[in-house]
């Protein structure tokens, strides 16, 4: 993408982030609806579609088709994320005046860990194809990491956080302490994840941007629905282990290396991927409310 193009796009984010930061500080001691939140994600999420299908447009379909894996990918990885907001303000009982600051806070902070990770990213990739296989064994490692994740384990501080709390932090400032680290946790396993659907810069960086647009109002959104979608981490593993498997096959046609045993390596293709990631989505998200609804009626 030509100099102008990245231009416009980073000064229409940040005059977003200045609206949203705006409109967090001016109702910062009004309670969010669930009409509203449900409208302003409408909003983001048209958006985002908006953007996608005019990618199309001035770019190419094989762009438009990358944009949306990678911005449904990085979406559900940013809901998960948000899921531990919610554990750590509830933890630390922040109030509701305070909760849209510091939500706000750990998406800007969120939006900078992936900016970094990306410039490290795509300089890594043109320099050096084998991180591939790093990339791939990664994500294939937090897979299986998520798959086999107790869920009924509650959140634990770290020591870091222990420390600045024995030090006399307060609770606000211990709060974006550890929504910082979440975030550069996040952020190690999102990146992976969209270099493994797509090599565009731009993209990966507008797939981040708009999958991180609108997480403040979907956290008033989904707090009530966090303990419905059981199945999210399992819908997570599959398609962080899938685009492993990807960035590894891809690694492997890269060193011309397209038979193992005498089996053909497929080329798995982006619209392929996209269907995967949006079936496993759809797929764990009806089975997890038809397993959280049955469990309401049983109890």
């Amino acid at each position: 993408m030509s100099s102008t193009v990245w231009e416009l796009t980073i000064i229409g984010l940040l005059a977003v982030l200045a609206f949203d930061l705006a409109l967090a500080i001016v109702r910062r001691n009004k309670d969010t609806t669930i009409k509203e939140a449900a409208a302003w994600t409408v909003f983001y999420v048209s958006a985002a579609i908006i953007f996608g299908i005019s990618l199309g447009q001035w770019s190419t379909t094989q762009a438009r088709g990358e944009f949306f894996a990678g911005w449904i990918t990085e979406y559900s990885l940013s809901v998960d994320n948000l899921f531990i907001f919610i554990l750590i303000l509830a933890r630390f009982q922040i109030s509701k005046k305070k909760q849209q600051l510091v939500l706000l806070a750990g998406i800007v902070m969120a939006l900078i860990l992936r900016g970094i990770f990306i410039v490290i990213g795509s300089a890594v990739i043109n320099r050096y194809s084998w991180v591939f296989y790093i990339f791939g064994a990664f994500l294939i490692f937090t897979a299986y990491k998520l798959f086999t994740e107790d869920k009924e384990k509650e959140w634990k501080e770290g020591r870091l956080i222990t420390w600045f709390r024995k030090r006399g932090a307060s609770p606000l400032t211990i709060v974006l302490i550890a929504i910082a680290f979440t975030d550069l946790i996040f952020a190690l396993d999102s990146i992976p994840a969209i270099f493994g659907l797509t090599k565009d810069p731009y993209i990966v960086f507008t797939a981040n941007a708009f999958a991180l647009m609108g997480l403040r109002q979907i956290y008033f959104l989904l707090g009530g629905l966090m303990g419905r979608l059981i199945y999210l981490n399992e819908g997570l593993s599959i398609i962080l282990g899938f685009i492993g498997i990807k960035l590894v096959l891809e690694a492997l046609h890269g060193s011309n290396i397209h038979n193992v045993f005498g089996l053909e390596l497929p080329e798995i293709s982006t619209q392929f991927s996209l269907v995967v990631i949006i079936g496993t989505l759809l797929v764990t998200t009806v089975a997890s409310l038809i397993r959280s609804s049955k469990t309401k009626v049983a109890e």
